[in-house]
Protein backbone atom coordinates (compact mmCIF):
# COMPACT_ATOMS: atom_id res chain seq x y z
CA UNK A 1 0.00 0.00 0.00
CA UNK A 2 1.01 3.80 -0.43
CA UNK A 3 -0.65 7.04 1.12
CA UNK A 4 -1.01 9.64 -1.20
CA UNK A 5 -2.00 13.05 -0.25
CA UNK A 6 -4.46 15.13 -2.27
CA UNK A 7 -4.83 18.59 -2.33
CA UNK A 8 -8.26 20.28 -3.42
CA UNK A 9 -10.80 23.07 -3.71
CA UNK A 10 -14.58 23.39 -3.69
CA UNK A 11 -17.50 25.57 -4.18
CA UNK A 12 -19.52 24.23 -1.01
CA UNK A 13 -22.85 25.68 -2.78
CA UNK A 14 -24.58 22.45 -3.91
CA UNK A 15 -23.09 19.81 -2.16
CA UNK A 16 -24.28 18.20 1.30
CA UNK A 17 -21.41 18.83 3.03
CA UNK A 18 -18.18 16.52 2.64
CA UNK A 19 -18.90 13.54 4.49
CA UNK A 20 -20.52 10.68 2.56
CA UNK A 21 -24.40 10.32 3.96
CA UNK A 22 -24.97 7.05 4.85
CA UNK A 23 -28.74 5.81 3.54
CA UNK A 24 -28.95 9.06 1.97
CA UNK A 25 -29.14 10.10 -2.05
CA UNK A 26 -27.44 13.65 -1.44
CA UNK A 27 -24.57 15.22 -3.28
CA UNK A 28 -21.15 15.41 -1.02
CA UNK A 29 -17.65 16.09 -2.50
CA UNK A 30 -16.75 12.86 -0.42
CA UNK A 31 -18.93 11.01 -2.52
CA UNK A 32 -17.99 12.88 -6.15
CA UNK A 33 -14.25 12.23 -5.61
CA UNK A 34 -14.21 8.53 -4.66
CA UNK A 35 -16.81 7.63 -7.37
CA UNK A 36 -13.91 9.38 -9.82
CA UNK A 37 -11.25 7.44 -7.72
CA UNK A 38 -12.79 4.48 -7.71
CA UNK A 39 -13.21 4.10 -11.45
CA UNK A 40 -9.75 5.29 -12.12
CA UNK A 41 -8.21 2.58 -9.84
CA UNK A 42 -10.76 -0.58 -9.89
CA UNK A 43 -12.77 0.18 -13.13
CA UNK A 44 -15.38 -2.07 -13.10
CA UNK A 45 -13.52 -5.32 -10.53
CA UNK A 46 -15.97 -6.01 -7.99
CA UNK A 47 -13.52 -7.70 -5.72
CA UNK A 48 -11.20 -4.42 -5.46
CA UNK A 49 -10.51 -2.80 -2.32
CA UNK A 50 -12.88 0.44 -2.66
CA UNK A 51 -11.27 4.03 -1.59
CA UNK A 52 -12.06 5.82 1.47
CA UNK A 53 -10.71 9.56 2.13
CA UNK A 54 -9.42 10.58 5.21
CA UNK A 55 -9.92 14.40 5.23
CA UNK A 56 -8.35 17.30 7.42
CA UNK A 57 -11.59 19.11 8.16
CA UNK A 58 -15.61 17.98 7.82
CA UNK A 59 -16.94 21.06 6.03
CA UNK A 60 -20.96 21.43 6.61
CA UNK A 61 -23.32 21.62 4.20
CA UNK A 62 -23.20 24.80 1.99
CA UNK A 63 -19.26 25.65 3.51
CA UNK A 64 -16.74 25.58 0.73
CA UNK A 65 -12.75 25.00 0.67
CA UNK A 66 -10.49 26.57 -1.35
CA UNK A 67 -7.71 24.50 0.21
CA UNK A 68 -8.85 20.74 1.56
CA UNK A 69 -6.45 18.01 2.12
CA UNK A 70 -7.16 14.20 2.32
CA UNK A 71 -5.86 11.19 1.99
CA UNK A 72 -5.71 7.89 0.41
CA UNK A 73 -4.60 4.23 0.49
CA UNK A 74 -3.43 2.40 -2.40
CA UNK A 75 -2.42 -0.76 -3.92
CA UNK A 76 0.98 -0.14 -5.99
CA UNK A 77 -0.25 -2.14 -8.34
CA UNK A 78 -3.67 -0.08 -9.07
CA UNK A 79 -2.04 3.03 -8.99
CA UNK A 80 0.66 1.79 -11.18
CA UNK A 81 -2.16 1.18 -13.95
CA UNK A 82 -3.37 4.71 -13.94
CA UNK A 83 -0.41 5.18 -16.33
CA UNK A 84 -2.26 3.92 -19.16
CA UNK A 85 -0.54 5.41 -22.82
CA UNK A 86 0.53 8.41 -20.56
CA UNK A 87 4.04 9.59 -20.78
CA UNK A 88 4.03 10.09 -16.52
CA UNK A 89 4.51 8.85 -13.13
CA UNK A 90 1.87 6.73 -11.75
CA UNK A 91 0.85 9.70 -9.24
CA UNK A 92 1.06 12.10 -11.88
CA UNK A 93 -0.94 10.06 -14.19
CA UNK A 94 -3.81 9.68 -10.84
CA UNK A 95 -3.42 13.03 -10.64
CA UNK A 96 -4.25 14.30 -14.83
CA UNK A 97 -7.11 11.92 -14.34
CA UNK A 98 -8.79 12.96 -11.41
CA UNK A 99 -8.85 16.35 -12.36
CA UNK A 100 -9.98 15.36 -16.15
CA UNK A 101 -12.85 13.42 -14.02
CA UNK A 102 -14.16 16.10 -11.56
CA UNK A 103 -16.95 18.18 -12.26
CA UNK A 104 -16.90 22.17 -12.80
CA UNK A 105 -17.27 22.88 -8.95
CA UNK A 106 -14.41 20.69 -7.10
CA UNK A 107 -10.59 21.46 -8.02
CA UNK A 108 -7.62 18.76 -7.54
CA UNK A 109 -5.06 20.91 -6.52
CA UNK A 110 -2.24 18.30 -6.58
CA UNK A 111 -2.04 14.65 -5.58
CA UNK A 112 1.53 13.21 -4.17
CA UNK A 113 3.31 10.24 -2.22
CA UNK A 114 2.72 11.23 1.65
CA UNK A 115 5.39 11.16 3.73
CA UNK A 116 5.65 8.38 6.26
CA UNK A 117 3.35 9.29 9.58
CA UNK A 118 1.36 11.92 7.43
CA UNK A 119 -2.76 11.99 8.51
CA UNK A 120 -4.77 14.21 6.71
CA UNK A 121 -6.72 14.99 9.91
CA UNK A 122 -4.63 13.73 12.63
CA UNK A 123 -1.80 15.32 11.92
CA UNK A 124 -2.39 18.84 11.47
CA UNK A 125 -1.56 21.36 13.60
CA UNK A 126 -4.24 23.88 12.50
CA UNK A 127 -6.83 24.87 10.21
CA UNK A 128 -8.05 28.57 8.99
CA UNK A 129 -11.30 29.56 8.06
CA UNK A 130 -12.64 32.74 6.71
CA UNK A 131 -16.23 33.56 6.96
CA UNK A 132 -17.09 37.10 4.41
CA UNK A 133 -19.94 39.32 5.24
CA UNK A 134 -21.36 42.16 2.95
CA UNK A 135 -22.63 44.80 5.03
CA UNK A 136 -23.23 47.71 2.59
CA UNK A 137 -26.00 46.72 0.07
CA UNK A 138 -24.84 49.20 -2.38
CA UNK A 139 -21.81 47.27 -2.95
CA UNK A 140 -23.54 43.70 -3.12
CA UNK A 141 -21.85 41.81 -6.02
CA UNK A 142 -24.40 39.28 -6.71
CA UNK A 143 -21.29 36.80 -8.03
CA UNK A 144 -20.35 36.21 -4.34
CA UNK A 145 -23.59 34.55 -3.89
CA UNK A 146 -21.92 31.46 -3.01
CA UNK A 147 -19.19 32.27 -0.42
CA UNK A 148 -20.33 35.87 1.21
CA UNK A 149 -23.32 36.34 3.36
CA UNK A 150 -25.49 39.27 3.04
CA UNK A 151 -27.53 41.75 5.68
CA UNK A 152 -28.34 45.48 5.18
CA UNK A 153 -27.63 46.38 8.02
CA UNK A 154 -24.30 47.86 9.46
CA UNK A 155 -22.28 45.77 11.82
CA UNK A 156 -19.84 47.16 14.20
CA UNK A 157 -16.43 45.73 13.31
CA UNK A 158 -14.56 47.04 16.64
CA UNK A 159 -17.80 45.78 19.17
CA UNK A 160 -17.34 41.91 17.28
CA UNK A 161 -13.82 42.34 17.81
CA UNK A 162 -13.76 42.83 21.44
CA UNK A 163 -16.04 39.55 21.32
CA UNK A 164 -13.82 37.51 19.22
CA UNK A 165 -10.79 38.33 21.06
CA UNK A 166 -12.67 36.31 23.76
CA UNK A 167 -12.54 33.02 21.64
CA UNK A 168 -8.22 32.98 21.44
CA UNK A 169 -7.12 30.25 24.30
CA UNK A 170 -7.73 26.98 25.17
CA UNK A 171 -11.41 26.74 25.99
CA UNK A 172 -14.28 24.49 26.15
CA UNK A 173 -16.34 25.67 23.36
CA UNK A 174 -19.51 23.87 24.58
CA UNK A 175 -21.88 27.14 23.96
CA UNK A 176 -20.95 27.02 19.92
CA UNK A 177 -20.05 23.64 19.34
CA UNK A 178 -21.76 20.11 18.80
CA UNK A 179 -19.19 17.53 20.35
CA UNK A 180 -18.06 14.26 18.30
CA UNK A 181 -19.76 10.86 19.75
CA UNK A 182 -17.09 9.75 22.38
CA UNK A 183 -15.22 13.83 21.96
CA UNK A 184 -14.93 17.12 23.70
CA UNK A 185 -15.59 20.30 22.68
CA UNK A 186 -12.12 22.17 23.90
CA UNK A 187 -10.15 23.44 21.32
CA UNK A 188 -7.05 26.05 21.15
CA UNK A 189 -7.79 28.92 19.14
CA UNK A 190 -4.75 30.80 17.76
CA UNK A 191 -6.27 33.83 15.77
CA UNK A 192 -9.75 35.10 16.08
CA UNK A 193 -10.39 38.73 14.24
CA UNK A 194 -12.51 40.66 12.27
CA UNK A 195 -10.91 42.83 9.89
CA UNK A 196 -12.36 44.50 6.27
CA UNK A 197 -10.97 44.62 2.87
CA UNK A 198 -9.53 47.83 1.88
CA UNK A 199 -11.60 49.28 -1.13
CA UNK A 200 -9.16 48.94 -4.07
CA UNK A 201 -9.50 49.65 -7.52
CA UNK A 202 -8.53 46.80 -9.94
CA UNK A 203 -7.54 49.65 -12.30
CA UNK A 204 -6.07 53.25 -11.19
CA UNK A 205 -6.82 55.58 -14.38
CA UNK A 206 -4.92 58.76 -13.83
CA UNK A 207 -7.74 60.73 -16.06
CA UNK A 208 -10.42 59.54 -13.66
CA UNK A 209 -12.34 57.98 -10.50
CA UNK A 210 -14.94 56.66 -13.94
CA UNK A 211 -12.43 54.33 -14.30
CA UNK A 212 -11.48 52.95 -11.16
CA UNK A 213 -12.78 49.04 -11.34
CA UNK A 214 -13.16 48.01 -7.69
CA UNK A 215 -11.36 44.64 -6.95
CA UNK A 216 -14.21 41.94 -6.04
CA UNK A 217 -13.79 41.43 -2.41
CA UNK A 218 -13.32 45.29 -1.43
CA UNK A 219 -15.04 46.43 1.81
CA UNK A 220 -15.84 42.84 2.90
CA UNK A 221 -15.86 42.13 6.60
CA UNK A 222 -14.07 38.91 6.85
CA UNK A 223 -13.83 36.91 10.44
CA UNK A 224 -10.36 34.78 10.07
CA UNK A 225 -9.98 31.99 12.85
CA UNK A 226 -6.87 29.80 12.88
CA UNK A 227 -7.27 26.82 15.74
CA UNK A 228 -5.53 23.21 16.02
CA UNK A 229 -9.11 21.76 15.24
CA UNK A 230 -13.13 22.37 15.21
CA UNK A 231 -15.98 21.08 16.71
CA UNK A 232 -19.09 20.74 14.80
CA UNK A 233 -20.88 23.85 13.99
CA UNK A 234 -18.06 26.01 15.84
CA UNK A 235 -17.25 28.47 13.54
CA UNK A 236 -20.68 29.57 12.45
CA UNK A 237 -21.91 29.89 15.57
CA UNK A 238 -18.84 31.79 16.76
CA UNK A 239 -19.88 34.19 14.15
CA UNK A 240 -23.26 34.41 14.58
CA UNK A 241 -22.45 34.97 18.04
CA UNK A 242 -20.38 38.43 17.07
CA UNK A 243 -22.90 39.46 14.21
CA UNK A 244 -25.72 39.39 17.08
CA UNK A 245 -22.98 42.12 19.20
CA UNK A 246 -22.37 43.88 15.33
CA UNK A 247 -25.65 43.91 15.46
CA UNK A 248 -26.50 45.41 18.89
CA UNK A 249 -28.79 42.60 19.83
CA UNK A 250 -26.45 41.10 22.28
CA UNK A 251 -23.32 42.72 24.44
CA UNK A 252 -19.65 42.02 24.65
CA UNK A 253 -20.66 40.46 28.53
CA UNK A 254 -23.27 38.20 26.86
CA UNK A 255 -20.07 36.90 24.47
CA UNK A 256 -18.04 36.37 27.60
CA UNK A 257 -20.80 34.67 29.34
CA UNK A 258 -21.49 32.21 26.86
CA UNK A 259 -17.41 31.64 26.82
CA UNK A 260 -17.24 31.40 30.60
CA UNK A 261 -19.99 28.59 30.49
CA UNK A 262 -19.83 25.96 27.85
CA UNK A 263 -23.37 25.17 27.70
CA UNK A 264 -25.65 25.00 24.46
CA UNK A 265 -29.07 26.90 25.08
CA UNK A 266 -30.65 27.94 21.68
CA UNK A 267 -29.46 31.57 21.51
CA UNK A 268 -25.81 30.88 19.47
CA UNK A 269 -26.60 28.62 16.65
CA UNK A 270 -24.59 28.79 13.16
CA UNK A 271 -25.28 31.31 10.98
CA UNK A 272 -25.60 30.45 7.30
CA UNK A 273 -23.18 27.93 5.46
CA UNK A 274 -22.83 30.14 2.64
CA UNK A 275 -20.11 32.82 4.11
CA UNK A 276 -17.82 30.03 5.10
CA UNK A 277 -14.58 29.01 3.37
CA UNK A 278 -11.80 26.87 5.01
CA UNK A 279 -8.91 28.30 3.52
CA UNK A 280 -5.47 26.34 4.63
CA UNK A 281 -4.62 23.46 6.79
CA UNK A 282 -0.89 23.42 8.09
CA UNK A 283 0.90 20.77 8.87
CA UNK A 284 3.99 20.30 10.86
CA UNK A 285 7.90 19.23 9.37
CA UNK A 286 8.02 15.39 7.94
CA UNK A 287 9.78 13.74 10.92
CA UNK A 288 6.86 15.62 13.23
CA UNK A 289 4.09 14.35 11.43
CA UNK A 290 3.81 10.65 13.10
CA UNK A 291 3.82 12.12 16.85
CA UNK A 292 1.38 15.47 15.73
CA UNK A 293 -0.87 12.19 15.18
CA UNK A 294 -0.76 10.49 18.21
CA UNK A 295 -0.54 13.45 20.64
CA UNK A 296 -4.05 14.84 18.49
CA UNK A 297 -5.64 11.20 18.91
CA UNK A 298 -5.79 11.58 22.88
CA UNK A 299 -8.81 12.62 24.29
CA UNK A 300 -8.10 16.65 25.42
CA UNK A 301 -9.14 18.51 28.77
CA UNK A 302 -8.68 22.15 30.22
Amino acid sequence: MVRLRIDLGYDGSSFNGWAVQNGQDCRTVQGEVEAALRLVLCGRDPDAHLPHLVVAGRTDAGVSASHQVCHLDVEEERLARCVGHMRMTPVEALQTRLQRMMPEDIAIHRVRIAPDGFDARFSALERTYVYRICDDPSSWDPRQLSYVWQTDRRLDEAAMNRAAALTIGLHDFGSFAIPNPGGTTIREVKTAHWSRVERRPLIAHPQGERYRTPAMESGLLCFTIVADAFARNMVRSLVNGCVQVGLGKRSVEWFAGKMATPKREGSTGPIAPQGLTLEHIAYPADDELAARAERIRARRTL
